[in-house]
């Protein structure tokens, strides 16, 4: 199949890539002259504007879209509506919040236009592996984009999950998740750490590979991170948040449902990002008041 990728960055560059490896023609634009001219290294064909790519397709017209989420998608998705005739097809891959996807995919409805929101999950290890991806689209929007989906995944990789905003949905629970198993690795092995045994944290990651109740792809990276560096010297533990954890706390809330694990691992990520807790300090304060704790100058 014919379709455009826009955006070619970590991810769009290597869907790009594996797209081409199946036998699909992409016609691809980035802002960047650079990442445009690699893709076409790879067979891409490059386009250097928004409106000459999707002139290099052939109706109905296929535009995946995978931009960094909030203004860049907007702004994207609001030219692509412009240019694109009924029955084209959107497809957002990017990390957007459901509710955005379910006012775009309303308002390309209104334009006759299919809008597909693909929550898309592999990381740096898609081109190899496959990307798991969650879509949300009206059946005749995804039997259409079908070959698309399934090169990029592995078997069984994509599903279907329902109309416009369920597949961003799913793939915010599913980052929702991943917060609390990347935090209960974190403590566990900090508890290790910080023991009274001189034990291996590389060897144990390695060892819980095979055959432990708590191996996972997770454990695996771990288990590589543990091999380049031991002691994970010249990492700060700064952990950024790019939006699904806090999404997904909200609709926990929302819904009234208990999310207690999720949540305390996006406070955990807040709390990484401060040099000094000014709460820890207003809390040994108290103590020094009521008890006479001693107090630890700065």
């Amino acid at each position: 199949m014919r379709l455009a990728m826009i955006g070619l960055g970590r991810m769009g560059g290597n869907m790009t890539e594996r797209l081409l490896l199946h036998g699909h023609e992409v016609v691809v634009f980035d802002p960047s002259p650079d990442a445009r001219r690699r893709a076409q290294e790879k067979g891409a064909i490059a386009a250097d504007s928004l409106a000459a790519a999707v002139a290099q397709l052939t109706s109905p017209r296929i535009v995946w879209v995978m931009v960094p989420s909030g203004d860049p998608t907007e702004s994207t998705i609001n030219q692509l509506f412009n240019l694109m005739a009924p029955h084209d097809i959107v497809i957002d891959g990017g990390n957007s919040n459901f509710r955005d996807s379910m006012r775009r995919g309303k308002l390309a409805h209104d334009n006759e236009i299919e809008f597909i929101d693909a929550g898309t999950s592999g990381g740096v290890w898609g081109l190899e592996n496959g990307y798991c991806l969650m879509v949300g689209g009206s059946s005749e929007a995804i039997q259409l984009t079908t070959p698309i989906f399934r090169d990029l995944a592995p078997a069984d990789g994509f599903l279907h999950c329902g109309p416009v905003g369920s597949g961003h949905f799913v793939k915010m629970v599913h980052n929702g998740i991943e917060y609390g198993l990347l935090q209960a690795y974190g403590e566990g092995f900090e508890i290790i750490k910080n023991s009274e045994f001189p034990v291996n944290l590389g060897a144990v990651a390695e060892l819980w590979r095979h055959g432990s109740v708590v191996r996972s792809w997770l454990l695996d990276l771990l288990a590589d991170a543990y091999r380049k560096n031991p002691t994970l010297d010249h990492i700060k533990g700064y952990v950024d948040d790019s939006g699904e954890g806090r999404w997904t706390v909200e609709e926990a809330i929302t819904e009234n449902v208990p999310a207690p694990v999720i949540t305390l691992s996006l406070l955990a990520r807040l709390a990484s990002r401060q040099e000094e807790s000014y709460s820890a300090k207003v809390i040994a304060a108290l103590r020094n008041e009521f008890g006479g704790h001693a107090l630890h100058d700065e």
